[in-house]
């Protein structure tokens, strides 16, 4: 088989999308990564189109790989775990958070029942977007109450509750560090005038716990519910359960994220109730977000406008400030609320991606609800995850602060304003 990569930035031209392409020779399709299009065909197949704006010149070339398309697969991994786990697995294209990789189909299949939240893996359909990196809309007008919201978040705000979450050592789910991790949340939720409770989450023979803050709207009823959440725990997956799990960025910032969030709301008065979510258990298999969705009666899951999910949103591992928005078709409408919010109080550069794996959106999409993962943009993948090397010192406030600020642009405008 023969892959070519077109990246149009090398061919000084347009961005070239699936439906935009030349017509090509029989037997090749394509495969979309951002803004680099996989051509790819036969073994007696050119997939290079002749001719402008296509050349072997540009900086790209085709070149063979012993692969068939049945082999070819896409992961979508967190961090560089699937690589980590698995570094005999060929990868013919890697960016980061997504590679395609050579696999044989059985096992590929036996992968993807083992390790949800670490990778997943989906077969490589033909004419495939993987991801797309979005070209930045024009801003419209600032709205002055959602401008002045976004402005909430601070570094040292953030920087101290992400402070205060390391210190506990490690917050695997099952430990003295998650509880008082919990605590020490609820504590602040409670504080900021929001009604929490902790919801109970068994974990196999032991027990871990969601935090679950509240803020009710002041509009009419029915009102609608936007939740904004993260998962609270950190693992360390080499050293155990007792090992050291500072979890910094998975999922430090996410939760620290989700506190200040919080704390932007506490004196806002909206039109539609507000639900900020910390899940136990994310780390060994989403349960604290499934245990929370599958207890959600048929009335409130129908109230669910919207489903914010931060997880890891502050390491920067390239020159790029950008975000991932990642959720189903049916989250569509949130993803582009989203990218409107960074264009109009951010700088952030927007990739989406319709591939949901590994995090806490999942469940919800699952129940049909409209989730989006908001995650540092596909390259800036975290190679230290899961591990006692996810420390402090790598996080990229701005950044973190960045992805807030598009999250409280959208949520703000989500639950409104009530007069």
């Amino acid at each position: 088989m023969k892959i070519y990569t077109y990246n149009p930035a090398l061919h000084q031209s347009p961005n070239v999308r699936g439906s935009e392409l030349p017509p090509l020779a029989p037997g090749t399709s394509w495969a979309r990564f951002g803004r680099e299009t996989l051509l790819y065909g036969a073994d007696d197949t050119d997939p290079v189109p002749q001719g402008p704006p296509f050349s072997r010149d540009a900086g790209t070339a085709s070149r063979h790989v012993n692969a068939t398309r049945e082999q070819l697969h896409v992961v979508v991994q967190h961090g560089r775990l699937f690589q980590q786990h698995h570094p005999d697995v060929p990868v013919l294209h890697d960016r980061g958070r997504f590679l395609l990789v050579q696999i044989d189909p059985a096992r590929a299949r036996t992968l993807q029942t083992g390790e949800a939240t670490c990778y997943g893996l989906i077969p490589l359909a033909s004419n495939q977007v993987v991801f797309e990196e979005r070209d930045r809309a024009i801003a419209r007008a600032p709205v002055p109450f959602i401008r002045a919201l976004t402005a909430k978040p601070t570094r040292a705000s953030v920087e101290a509750s992400l402070t205060k979450l390391v210190s506990f050592g490690s917050r695997h789910s099952t430990s003295t560090g998650y509880v008082a991790a919990a605590k020490f949340a609820k504590e602040q939720l409670a504080a900021m005038g929001y009604t929490t409770r902790l919801q109970e989450v068994t974990l196999g023979t032991a027990k871990t716990r969601n935090v679950i803050a509240h803020k009710p709207g002041s509009g009419p009823n029915p009102r609608r519910l936007v939740i904004v959440a993260a998962h609270l725990d950190s693992i360390n997956l080499a050293g155990g359960p007792a090992a050291p799990a500072p979890g910094a960025d998975d999922n430090g910032s996410g939760s620290a994220g989700v506190l200040e969030i919080a704390r932007a709301f506490k004196d806002h008065h909206a039109v539609h109730d507000l639900r900020c979510i910390l899940f136990g258990g994310e780390e060994q298999g989403l349960f604290g977000s499934k245990h929370y969705v599958a207890r959600l009666s048929a009335a409130e899951r129908s109230k669910i406008e919207a489903v914010v999910n931060m997880d890891m949103v502050g390491s920067l591992n390239s020159a790029s400030r950008s975000v991932l928005l990642e959720g189903a078709e049916l989250s569509q409408a949130v993803i582009d609320g989203l990218t409107d919010a960074a264009s109009t109080y951010t700088e952030l550069a927007v990739e989406t991606s319709l591939h949901p794996f590994a995090s806490d959106h999942v469940p919800f999409i699952e129940k049909g609800i409209s989730a989006v993962l908001t995650i540092e943009g596909a390259d800036n993948t975290n190679s230290t995850v899961h591990s006692a090397n996810d420390k402090i010192e790598r996080i990229d406030y701005e950044l973190l602060l960045e992805i807030l600020r598009m999250n409280v642009g959208f949520i703000a405008g989500a639950i409104g304003r009530a007069s």
